[in-house]
């Protein structure tokens, strides 16, 4: 048996090494580093795969959330309700704002936003909701998109765990999410289900006016050189990650599909044992797997995490601090809130290795290792 990773990169890329490596040399041999075809190939080929009108390429997923909340015109103090429970960039671009987040709690099974506790959440200061679509299994967005027009509030999406997601309205429209609200954001962190080789992002919307601060924002406030009409900053996609996109898009739906294969042998796995509950799937989606998360009931979870280590098995704890109770945000409040799912979550969940290139018999060993702790 080959060694576990929690996503193996290396094995991705050998099996697609040839297109890749001349995708890249193309690049190099143009010397178009910034912009240029590859760059706006890959972003048509996004809106359509997404079925969005404009997608804005970006230099990374937080970039893409503050540019989003700046194109807006949120203004320092206005308050932005989202989860605590998600990393750390979907709220660390609102303190850099100066805009007020508004910490509310979580649904136990799909550890997305709760919807009632947007509810109560709303003030007058109120302007957005950035729901997250966390671990790869989309928010509630038809309630989001419901309480957002009753309230004349903006949506932002935080769709960089859940590309190529399915979202099912009751009506019978399916959209990809990332293209459901006002602005989607994504990134393309190498790990990520549709990841680059380094850094890179992208915005979506179905708005032509809005698509066009977007791409003025991401590149210094101009729309023609030299003339900058707006305040904005330096955000851009490079050409070479680009061209790995562009190789990686058309599989993008493989990818999941092998993901979806992994997290259902793990389900199998599990099934029985009462104090392991594994991933929920809402009927109003198709996750997408980004992660495989396990709430652990009566068992030593940071035990565990080392019990696997030790075997060679890697895990990871998304997320051992809730945003709300970091230090960067006690001069926002956030020690004042009581988010108990949150806190519930956090000391319970952990995330098993999943990705494209896993092999049953690796799950099996990480199968038999988990059970063998919590048996012991």
């Amino acid at each position: 048996m080959s060694p576990i990773q929690m996503v193996d990169l290396k094995k991705q890329y050998l099996n697609i090494k040839d297109q890749v490596d001349a995708a890249v040399l193309g690049v190099l041999d143009s010397s178009m580093f910034i912009g240029g075809p590859q760059v706006n190939t890959f972003a048509a080929k996004l809106s359509s795969y997404l079925d969005v009108k404009h997608t804005i390429p970006c230099a990374n997923g937080t970039d893409a959330l503050q540019i989003a909340m700046m194109a807006l015109g949120l203004q320092p103090g206005d308050e932005v309700i989202t989860p605590s429970f998600t990393y750390i960039a979907t709220t660390e671009v609102m303190a850099l704002l100066r805009l007020q987040p508004v910490f509310v709690d979580v649904d136990k099974r799909t550890f997305c936003i709760d919807p009632e506790a947007i509810r109560k959440a709303i003030t007058p200061k109120t302007k957005a909701i950035v729901p997250v679509h966390l671990y790869g299994h989309a928010a509630p967005m038809e309630e989001i998109l419901a309480i957002a027009t009753e309230h004349n509030l903006f949506v932002i999406e935080d769709n960089a765990q859940a590309i190529g997601g399915d979202y099912y309205f009751n009506d019978g429209t399916v959209k990809k999410t990332g293209s459901i609200s006002t602005i989607g954001c994504t990134s393309f962190f190498p790990s990520k289900n549709l990841g680059c080789y380094g850094d890179g992002g992208a915005m979506f919307t179905n708005d032509d006016s809005l698509a066009e601060l977007l791409k003025m924002i991401a590149n210094h406030g101009q729309k023609k050189r030299y003339y900058h009409e707006i305040i904005g900053c330096n955000s851009r996609l490079d050409a070479l990650q680009a061209a790995v996109l562009n190789i990686k898009l058309p599989l993008l739906d493989q990818y999941i599909d092998a993901r979806r294969k992994a997290a259902d042998y793990y389900d199998n796995g599990f099934t029985g044992h009462t104090k392991i509950t594994t991933p929920f799937r809402a009927a109003t989606c198709k996750h997408v797997f980004h992660q495989y998360t396990l709430i652990l009931e009566d068992i030593d979870r940071d035990g565990l995490h080392a019990f696997l280590a030790e075997q060679g098995i890697p895990s990871m704890i998304y997320y051992p601090v809730p945003a709300h109770r970091q230090k960067m945000f006690d001069a926002f409040g956030g020690s004042n809130y009581n988010l108990p799912v949150t806190d519930w979550l956090t000391e319970r969940v952990i995330s098993l290795p999943i990705h494209t290139e896993l092999e049953e018999e690796q799950q099996a060993f990480i199968v038999n290792k988990v059970l063998e702790f919590i048996n012991r």
